[in-house]
């Protein structure tokens, strides 16, 4: 008997328990995503990686079989992030060496490092600003969102007041309850602003990836207008998401298990294994979407047929016990698997941000904790909830006393 697929839950009420659903399915599950649109998911980590590197999985969204017979809607609310326009994400082969080369010389280790300076005094200035409050805070409104989201900026050189509608568009993009009529117009004004910051970068050059990224076009590398729109909204998309999920998924992580707080604040372990636990144990990015089989591919004792879609079950391969072991499911930041998730991605595709991102967390989540070392949740953390995105482990707010 065939095994009946498994529906998303589109307000993401018990990820967890999803989560180990899909793992409990094998390596290759029947899954259908919110808008009923029938998909597959790697859930087991070895399989993933596999998967990940197989050249038979592609990104081409005309490969898929439901995309080829109509059976996707224009206003499916997952339809960004499925066909999200011409950048490294959706390409392969040489394209995508081509256009992800350019992103990687902007983030090289250096680079990255050089940032270090501009996200301490970005987070010294929010903890000052934190200082001033008494009582119960949203540390995500007050912190986690901002802190990410201006380094972004500077990084891709958007002018700062441009990020507060910004802010309501990502949401609007990331949603499965944006309503039909608003889809196709949220994608389009996210394109138009990012439009816009090309045409002001072109006349003004900045110390910036939008700028490098023009600026190589200019000099032979053959970018067009629609792959640097494209590639610029990808990484503001996914360069803010991803750092604001891991601050605030550490901060909860911590305030849960205070005996692996206590482990960190006295120094018996290091930040860098707090944000790698998290990362593994409740990584940022819950299912990514989504590759196209070429042809069949075996799985375990299943096929992923070809012209049909698969995504990445990243909250079910984190704690996949055969790759961490019988204690998968508990969070410790003593473990010696801690560096060996996938999180970020593996492969060709890779997240190009990973590097940032960690170097975000590491400053932030040391210097929170230095200046308010009893911080604690304001709420029981089952009364927190998660926002009704679906490849985001996105809390609506962090509710936290300071000083509790």
């Amino acid at each position: 008997m065939t095994a009946a697929a498994i529906h998303l839950d589109p307000f993401v009420t018990d990820l967890d328990a999803e989560s180990a659903a899909l793992r409990a399915a094998g390596p290759l599950a029947r899954v259908v995503l919110p808008g009923d649109v029938p998909v597959w998911a790697v859930t087991h980590h070895a399989e993933a990686k596999k998967l990940l590197t197989d050249p038979r999985l592609v990104k081409d969204i005309n490969v898929w079989g439901a995309w080829q017979r109509g059976e996707i809607a224009p206003d499916w609310p997952l339809i960004g992030l499925a066909n999200p326009g011409r950048s490294m994400l959706t390409v392969d082969g040489a394209d995508h060496r081509r256009l992800r080369t350019l992103v990687a010389q902007a983030l090289t280790p250096r680079r990255v490092e050089q940032m270090r300076g501009r996200i301490t005094e970005l987070t010294e200035g929010l903890l000052d600003r934190l200082a001033d409050h008494t009582g119960e805070v949203d540390l995500k409104a007050e912190f986690a969102y901002p802190l990410p989201m201006y380094v972004i900026a500077d990084l891709m050189g958007l002018p700062e007041d441009r990020l507060p509608r910004l802010k309501e568009l990502f949401e609007k993009f990331f949603s499965t309850q944006t309503p039909p009529d608003e889809v196709v117009a949220t994608l389009t004004e996210l394109a138009a602003i990012m439009a816009e910051t090309v045409t002001h970068k072109r006349a003004h050059p900045g110390d910036d990836l939008t700028t490098a990224l023009i600026q190589a076009s200019e000099n032979g590398d053959h970018l067009t207008d629609d792959e640097i729109v494209s590639t610029l909204q990808l990484m503001v998309a996914a360069g803010h998401e991803t750092t604001i999920s891991l601050i605030v998924n550490a901060v909860v992580n911590l305030s849960t298990h205070p005996d692996q707080r206590d482990l960190v604040l006295s120094g018996k372990a290091d930040w860098s294994a707090v944000v790698e636990e998290t990362l593994r144990w409740s990584t940022p990015t819950s299912h990514v979407l989504i590759r196209f089989a070429t042809e069949d591919i075996e799985v375990g004792d299943k096929t992923l047929p070809a012209g049909d879609a698969l995504i990445v079950s990243y909250a079910a391969i984190g704690r996949d016990e055969k790759a961490h072991g019988p204690t998968a499911g508990a969070f410790d930041i003593t473990r010696e698997t801690t560096n060996r998730h996938i999180s970020f991605g593996h492969g060709p595709h890779v997240c190009p941000g990973a590097a940032l991102s960690r170097l975000e967390a590491g400053v932030a989540l040391p210097a929170l904790y230095a200046r308010f070392p009893k911080l604690d949740l304001a709420v029981p953390a089952t009364e927190l909830r998660n926002k009704p995105v679906v490849t985001q482990n996105d809390l609506y707010e962090l509710p936290v006393r300071l000083n509790a």
